[in-house]
């Protein structure tokens, strides 16, 4: 009796201790945004207006809605590095689908989601079916979606695009700030996905498959299945990025997208994601997109030089992957 009571208190112990896991792993960086807000505050009287918090969230609109895809393929325990390039290639597709084609601006959205989503598919198929390793494959990919991309675009900038492919650049008034609709997109798709993954069996399956796929298979889990819906579902964010990006500049640029893939996964680690999977959580990584945005913003108004925030970046980068990796160390002791 009294051993089985002890394994019954250590596994609600446990539970309880797993349950407390996501709340632990998102202070840090709700920590270090609230910081770095406080700093910047600081240093610039303009800093804390609606107004700049608004544009803040303008500008990392994009990036926020890659890393959501991002996210779910890390928390797997893969990466995706052709996610900038691919969501380039999207908003080319569907910003020529209207301006050369003629086509209505919701048949070229379509067009130019279904062609990221193939890729997503193209990738979780390699990944899955070949056994390729993730980052092989995206590299692979991240290098023909950028060569169609110049081949297809001509290296041309599309622009005079309908007003129906823009509407989600346009604002509204929210007190002092004007808010974008793309801004309320980004927002509501981190909430389903948060949803999705804190109360669905599929949600619960992605982070068994990231812990141990090996073990998840075992359970039942069709691993191959669940990874494969990761990447086309991810592929999926990147369309809809690619639509927020021609929304916010009004066309369809070629050079787009170039480095949005290391700022995704940037915003995923900063947001406290394990690059070894099946830990994180989903809205951590909309708080490591702020930070970024944050200190991009902070350093522009202090008169900071571009070069001087990638170099900061990197450094976040490299601090957040060693605090992830101390952390691993530990819960394996």
């Amino acid at each position: 009796m009294g051993a089985g009571a002890n394994r019954q208190r250590d596994k609600a112990q446990g539970t309880r201790d797993k349950g407390r896991e996501p709340i632990i792993s998102a202070i840090g960086p709700v920590a270090a945004l609230l910081l770095a807000c406080a700093f910047f505050a600081s240093q610039s009287d303009r800093f804390l207006s609606a107004q700049n918090f608004s544009l803040i969230l303008q500008q990392v609109v994009v990036i926020g809605v890659i890393a959501i895809g991002q996210t779910l393929v890390v928390l797997t325990a893969g990466i995706d590095l052709s996610c900038g390039m691919v969501m380039a290639l999207g908003s080319i597709v569907m910003s020529k689908a209207a301006v050369e084609l003629g086509m209505s601006p919701g048949a070229a959205i379509v067009g130019g989601v279904m062609i990221t989503v193939a890729f997503g598919f193209l990738n979780g198929a390699l990944v899955t079916l070949v056994r390729l390793p993730s980052f092989i494959v995206t590299l692979g990919t991240l290098n023909i979606a950028f060569a169609i991309t110049q081949i297809y675009s001509e290296s041309q900038t599309v622009s005079g695009l309908p007003d129906g492919m823009l509407v989600l650049g346009d604002t509204f008034r929210a007190g002092n700030a004007a808010v974008t609709y793309g801004t309320v997109l980004m927002l509501t798709l981190y909430g389903l996905v948060w949803l999705a993954l804190r109360e669905t069996a599929v949600g619960r399956h992605v982070y068994a498959v990231g812990n141990n796929a090996e073990a998840a298979r075992l359970m039942g889990i069709s691993t191959t299945r669940l990874i494969l819906g990761v990447y086309t579902f991810a592929g999926l964010m990147y369309g809809i990025a690619a639509l927020l990006a021609v929304a916010r500049t009004g066309v369809g640029d070629p050079q787009a997208g170039q480095t949005d893939n290391l700022d995704s996964i940037t915003a995923v680690v900063l947001g406290g994601t394990s690059l070894f999977g099946g830990r994180g959580v989903i809205l951590g990584s909309l708080v490591g997109a702020l930070i970024v945005g944050v200190f991009r913003n902070g350093l522009t108004l202090m008169g900071v030089a571009s070069v001087y925030q990638i170099l900061i970046t990197g450094v976040l980068v490299i601090l957040a992957v060693a605090t992830d990796q101390v952390s691993r160390r530990r819960s394996l002791r």
